[in-house]
């Protein structure tokens, strides 16, 4: 009976590390607009830099804009680089630094085991999407969405993850 409570505890310790580690890689969104706003007054964007924002290098800004620019174009919005664009888009990013812990564990037949953890420190990105009415210069929209930016050297899995966080941030716009 000692075996088996000991073996329960190990398994439920090792789901549990699991799944704390499955909640800090998940991606979160959050939204907010000014109330009141027409936003099928918008057909057209253009992209304007945000002042005082953290960017990073040349590729991931055009990965990030495309990414975006994928989103806007499937909700009817046309990208322009002229200055009478309804909306100006914009976006800054802010990284930050998680520990992050590995856990593996190996069992045997009648109870008994071992498992081990290990911790790494991994950097965490939040990108910020600004929308601004240009007649008004006031912010109409905004949307964040954390654990987007986590760089890794495969750079497919870095852009699968970005369009996966902009597709999930922009599902909701225009609000309702």
């Amino acid at each position: 009976m000692l075996r088996s409570h000991k073996r329960l505890v190990s398994v439920g310790f090792g789901v549990a590390l699991a799944l704390l580690c499955g909640v800090a890689a998940a991606q979160d969104v959050t939204t907010n607009s000014m109330p009141g706003v027409n936003f099928s007054n918008f057909h057209t964007y253009k992209w304007v830099a945000v002042q005082g924002a953290t960017y990073p290098n040349q590729i991931m800004d055009q990965e990030i804009k495309d990414a975006v620019n994928s989103q806007l174009s499937a909700k009817g919005l046309t990208l322009t680089d002229s200055d009478n664009a309804d909306l100006l888009v914009g976006y800054q990013i802010a990284m930050q630094q998680q520990q992050q812990w590995n856990a593996y564990g190996m069992g045997r037949g009648f109870g008994g085991g071992m498992g081990t953890a290990t911790s790494s420190t991994i950097d965490i990105g939040t990108l910020v999407l600004d929308m601004y009415n240009p007649g008004s210069k006031q912010l109409v929209w905004q949307g964040r969405a954390t654990k987007t930016l986590d760089p890794s050297k495969n750079q497919q899995k870095n852009q699968e993850r970005l369009n996966k966080a902009m597709a999930k941030l922009l599902k909701n716009y225009p609000p309702k």
